[in-house]
């Protein structure tokens, strides 16, 4: 019964392509990241491509959810990060279907034999044909259909507030830093991606000290609609100095089962001002009773799952629904 439900599901999806509207599918990788944006024109931006191995199980997902809005090759992937969970599944998605360019921060800062193994496989990605785009802070992505500007790469984050940014932030100096993080995390490409009167942002899995450059002691990127939690939901990240300057209407949590859903990230994003709905990608084993969402927003009830995503549908006038592509359960957020 499983699999007819995600085909008929998948069929929702595939009916409902673009017209006008943007549509985010948050892809299940269980924990890792793939966020396929789909813009009214049809062109594509697929936010990392889950882990490597499993029988191709994330590149699978990925390549059925493409093809479900009729895409038949991925325009743009952008690699927020060198780690397994986000670059892993490159080389076998480009092996599935073909991908114009690769966006990524420029060389891994990391080279254990993990690393090395993972770079050869990016490389042999770009040397197949693949372009590449290596980007900075500030930068402005090629994407037709909606404007996408990187406000963190390689370790910096933008010197200037973007459009609907720059607010006082009253939480500055109440989160001290931490530890300086030396792995690729610190170094994600984050991005956000405005769309008509609709605002989200994706930071990857930026950590703690990274947030608060961004946001202290003016809040750089503002208010956003719906928010894709960085890092899982872990708490080396999601800082209330950012996430609540953020003031998301929305957020959307890419945990696995027993991979982030961190009680303490959650119950930050949970509680940030004005927030009207938390969806969760799995159900967190370590939030327990206390720090997930009802089972109507969570894409995957079951450790051992079947990989249903989530669904944003969004208006260039600011309204959108969010979709369970589990159960088809469906949120209207009308324009604000």
């Amino acid at each position: 019964m499983h699999w007819i439900a995600a085909s008929l599901l998948s069929l929702a999806v595939a009916m409902a392509s673009p017209n006008g509207h943007l549509k985010m599918n948050f892809i299940d990788t269980e924990g890792g990241q793939a966020t396929l944006i789909v813009m009214p024109s049809g062109e594509s931006l697929l936010v990392d491509a889950g882990w490597p191995g499993n029988i191709g199980r994330d590149a699978k997902r990925i390549a059925e959810a493409a093809h479900a809005y009729g895409l038949k090759k991925i325009d743009y992937v952008l690699v927020t990060h060198y780690h397994i969970d986000h670059v892993g599944g490159v080389p076998e998605l480009a092996a599935l279907m073909p991908i114009g360019t690769v966006i990524d921060h420029g060389p891994d800062a990391e080279s254990d034999a993990l690393a090395q193994k993972m770079d050869a496989g990016y490389a042999k990605v770009i040397a197949s044909g693949v372009k590449r785009l290596t980007v900075k802070a500030g930068d402005v992505l090629p994407v037709r259909g909606a404007r996408v500007e990187v406000v963190s790469a390689n370790g910096e984050v933008i010197d200037h507030n973007v459009a609907g940014g720059g607010q006082r932030n009253p939480l500055c100096g109440s989160e001290p830093r931490r530890p300086a993080d030396p792995t690729e995390n610190a170094r994600s490409v984050g991005f956000v991606l405005t769309f008509g009167k609709f605002r989200t942002v994706d930071l990857g899995d930026l950590t703690w000290n990274k947030e608060l450059e961004l946001a202290c002691p003016n809040h750089a990127v503002g208010p956003v609609d719906l928010l894709v939690v960085a890092h899982h939901g872990s708490d080396l990240s999601n800082s209330k100095s950012l996430v609540y300057g953020l003031k998301p209407r929305v957020a959307v949590m890419g945990n696995g089962a027993r991979k982030g859903g961190s009680p303490a990230a959650w119950r930050n994003v949970a509680s940030s001002p004005g927030l009207e709905d938390l969806w969760q990608l799995h159900y967190s084993v370590e939030g327990g009773a206390k720090a997930n969402v009802p089972a109507e927003r969570i894409a995957n009830v079951e450790e051992h799952c079947q990989g249903f995503g989530i669904e944003a549908d969004i208006t260039p006038n600011g309204a959108f629904r969010v979709q369970n592509l589990r159960t088809g359960f469906t949120r209207e957020y009308p324009v604000r």
